[in-house]
């Protein structure tokens, strides 16, 4: 199991944005095929809303890999 952190400067980053900055999708059409095909969780459970809103302490999580959202300084 792999975990990384993506720190924001912002209220919150919606899940594709999330998805290719942590680089688990090249373009933002890959994000969307990714999470509309189920393969993306989170807070351990499936979403497939693309423009579902992440804020500090949320988790995303696809094949394995999880990603937690920090709120940056």
């Amino acid at each position: 199991m792999q975990e990384q952190q993506i720190l924001i400067h912002t209220d919150f980053i919606r899940l594709d944005a999330l998805l290719k900055f942590a680089g688990w999708a090249a373009t933002g059409g890959e994000a969307k095929l990714q999470i509309q095909g189920g393969l993306v969780s989170v807070n351990g459970e499936v979403c497939t809303q693309r423009g579902r809103k992440l804020r500090a302490g949320d988790t995303a999580g696809m094949e394995g890999r999880f990603v937690t959202v920090r709120a940056g300084a």
